[in-house]
């Protein structure tokens, strides 16, 4: 409850023909612009240390486990020369094995340390996806609340497929990077201790393959950024129209909203081919870094030990230094920096973008705590867009604290929006909406949503227990108040049914009906401390007598009861009556309404009849 409402349905074929439109190149600049650009502000690096800074005692131990990996690395080239030069070639084939015993001891000490590395990775890693979810989540509604075109589709793209990618592809990075330093690097130092002109021979071209793979980072970049809003496209475009499927079947739209989810996944397919094209600069820096180098100590090899005092033991444990340590080395820097690296540093600059969610304008006074609890709006007025028809026009209303106030009118009066301006969740172009006589932006925010409550006509129903559903704005609640709202507003059947308060709940809440849902949230709402709760059509899926019972709990329970009537009883049973028509709004009790109304008489002569 108190939640931003999903961006409407697509209400006719012309919203097909904007869904093209919108989610052009143009808005997802607009989206980027709005929730981040990949790479820029605020850079990846202090999202990914915000997320991973409480995990420094596991990386500790992961890098001090690494260092001992690396020891065969380091060692193997000095080693196998002692061998040949001391051992074998020297007609000491004992001590020769001896080296290569030592060698060997250093790879099962470096096994061991290998073993110890992985769970101090996972104490490192795993840790981050759900902190990383929890701040996408937020984001992501803060900017439906705000109103960003898109938004809702693009978070699914940005928690289920980013922030996992985050958590799989730090992991993998991790493993490859260790791999990187404790085989490239190593080898290169002890290259160095075994000859430093062969370290310098080796290191040239190293350098220079280095220097290649680095000149096409910037366009891998920008290649697969590309890629990666693509993929929030398809979401984009694929939930505006999932959403108004019933008006997309009705106005026999198929093959337009088919070409428009078509052509964004179309254009992935070239975002992922083009970044596929930037791969093949791993063939030149293998080349440059590895191959090179190796083919060259061995077609110089003869000329080496003949006349510039090289033995056959440096050569061999040089080209073990190649072999074994640079060559995995620079294959992780062209396969993990080209994929791992470059993906990791992309997603992660994505969703840094996503959750540098903009601070609100500073009110022009410091919050202040509602004194009471009466609303009112004064002269209000609001559009969906500039050049819209306003949908509440110079609305004035007073809800004195403890009324039970009904809104009823034809569709499209604008009463689902009256509730999203009265607790909060939209702001008008003119007037102002007050708490106890404070404007609602001046309100504390924490002390609002605590006030109020919304009920949608959507049911959120988590995977979780009865008893967590029920008591999930009011945590804390003993059985005997559980106990007593299901009775209020008609529950009791269903958690008979279910096993009681500990039953489990599955994901969307398959094993209760539309209108078991609707209970759910009811008496929800009935155990909350708001003292001011609004139902948005909330009972649309409950019998008449249903409904009546539940009103009349929430009524009684104390505070403020607004309803967004689905069917004209609900004014009956309200205290004051507020009908709306277009601009204009008349305010009364029942009675009133129908001898100085025709349209609410009008209505209610149809509900009976």
């Amino acid at each position: 409850m108190a939640r931003p409402r999903l961006p409407r349905r697509v209400r006719d074929v012309r919203d097909v023909r904007d869904v093209r439109d919108v989610r052009d190149v143009r808005s997802v600049r607009d989206v980027r612009r709005a929730g981040g650009g990949g790479m820029t502000a605020p850079p990846a690096a202090r999202l990914l240390h915000r997320h991973i800074r409480g995990q420094w005692p596991a990386l500790r131990r992961l890098a001090a486990w690494s260092a001992l990996e690396s020891l065969p690395a380091f060692a193997s080239g000095l080693l196998l020369a002692r061998a040949v030069d001391h051992g074998f070639l020297s007609g000491r084939p004992l001590e020769g094995l001896g080296w290569l015993a030592a060698l060997a001891a250093l790879y099962a000490l470096g096994a061991f340390a290998t073993g110890r590395v992985y769970p101090w990775l996972a104490a490192a890693v795993e840790p981050l996806r759900d902190s990383l979810v929890r701040e996408v989540v937020a984001a992501a509604l803060h900017r439906m609340s705000d109103g960003v075109s898109g938004a809702a589709g693009a978070a699914v793209s940005q928690v289920t497929e980013q922030a996992e990618a985050v958590r799989a592809l730090l992991g993998t990075a991790l493993r490859n990077v260790r791999q990187l330093l404790s085989a490239g690097v190593a080898a290169l130092l002890g290259l160095a201790l075994l000859s430093p002109p062969l370290a310098l021979a080796a290191g040239l071209p190293v350098a220079l393959a280095v220097g290649v793979f680095a000149a096409f980072v910037g366009l891998q970049v920008r290649r697969y950024r590309a890629v990666i809003l693509e993929a929030e496209r398809i979401g984009e475009t694929a939930a505006a129209v999932v959403h108004g499927v019933r008006d997309v079947a009705a106005c026999a739209a198929e093959e337009r909203a088919a070409r428009t989810v078509g052509a964004v996944i179309d254009a992935q397919a070239e975002a992922l081919r083009a970044y596929a094209r930037t791969r093949l600069v791993r063939l030149p820096v293998l080349a440059l870094g590895v191959h090179l180098p190796l083919l060259a100590l061995l077609a110089l090899s003869p000329y080496l030990t003949a006349h510039h005092g090289f033995t056959a033991g440096q050569v061999a444990g040089a080209a073990g230094y190649l072999v074994t340590g640079l060559q995995p080395g620079m294959t992780v820097l062209v396969d993990a920096g080209g994929t791992l690296l470059l993906s990791l540093a992309v997603i992660l600059g994505r969703l840094a973008g996503i959750c540098d969610v903009p601070a609100a304008p500073a009110p022009p006074a410091p919050a202040a705590a509602a004194p009471s609890f009466g609303v009112e709006a004064h002269r209000v007025t609001f559009a969906y867009s500039p050049h819209a028809a306003p949908v509440v026009a110079d609305l004035s209303l007073h809800v004195p604290e403890g009324t039970h106030l009904a809104v009823v009118g034809p569709s499209g009066t604008g009463k689902s929006t009256l509730a999203n301006l009265l607790t909060g969740l939209l702001r008008p172009q003119r007037g102002r909406v007050t708490l106890g006589g404070v404007p609602l932006a001046r309100v504390d925010p924490a002390q609002l949503r605590s006030a109020v409550a919304l009920v949608p006509q959507e049911s959120y129903v988590f995977a979780a227990t009865l008893r967590d559903n029920l008591a999930y704005l009011c945590p804390h609640a003993a059985t005997s108040r559980l106990d007593e709202a299901v009775d209020a507003v008609g529950l009791a059947d269903t958690v008979e049914r279910l096993g009681g308060y500990d039953a489990a709940v599955p994901p969307g809440g398959a094993s209760l009906s539309q209108g078991e849902r609707q209970l759910v949230t009811l008496a929800r709402a009935y155990l909350s401390p708001a003292a001011i709760v609004v139902l948005d059509e909330a009972t649309s899926h409950l019998h008449p007598a249903a409904e009546a019972r539940a009103e009349l709990a929430l009524a009684g329970r104390g505070g403020t009861l607004i309803v967004i009537a689905h069917r004209i009883s609900s004014a009956e049973r309200a205290d004051r009556v507020l009908l709306l028509d277009g601009p204009a709004a008349v305010h009364g009790t029942h009675e009133t309404l129908l001898q100085h109304s025709p349209l609410y008489a009008e209505l209610v002569g149809h509900w009976h009849t």
